[in-house]
């Protein structure tokens, strides 16, 4: 059998919905956008915990063996200084486990952050070009564990197809 390979896309929102949201700025010079309700789920006990990161780069194509969620809360990625990165979803089956032969891979500029629902399997941080630097809000603690970490059968982000419709 051979790998399944997915080509990044370009950022869409429409697209990306089933997974969470893009962080996107404003339209206009003095108005918001507020993504708070996606913060609104959280587990009994927990509290918001806000971290940054440092994450080494990685080149094209990528070789993904592991993948991860947070099955009882949302989990934020904002761009702190980064280039360009990688993110792969995948839908979930009625058990819970990842559909790994529909996932949806994004090549993310760093001016744009990404918000994972509740309980989507995703690829880690993973920054192309550079060394990048993120900052990570979630909700943690209380009784539930809500790091789920699985090793997948290899697959691979290959970059966009430049003769694809755009």
């Amino acid at each position: 059998m051979s790998a399944i390979e997915i080509p990044l896309r370009p950022p869409d929102p429409v697209a990306f919905a089933p997974f969470g949201h893009l962080v996107l700025p404003p339209d206009e010079a003095g108005k918001r956008r507020f993504y708070s309700e996606t913060l609104q789920t959280r587990p009994d006990g927990s509290a918001p915990m806000l971290h940054t990161n440092h994450v080494l780069p990685s080149s094209l194509p990528i070789k993904v063996i592991g993948i991860e969620r947070h099955p009882h809360a949302a989990q934020c990625f904002f761009p702190a200084n980064v280039s360009r990165y990688a993110v792969l979803v995948f839908p979930s089956d009625d058990e819970g486990d990842p559909i790994l032969g529909s996932g949806l891979a994004f090549l993310m500029p760093g001016t744009i952050g990404v918000i994972f629902n509740q309980g989507v399997w995703h690829l880690g941080a993973t920054v192309l070009d550079r060394p990048g630097h993120f900052t990570v809000l979630m909700w943690r603690g209380g009784p539930q564990q809500d790091d789920d970490f699985r090793t997948i059968p290899p697959l691979t982000l290959v970059a966009p197809d430049a003769s694809a419709p755009g």
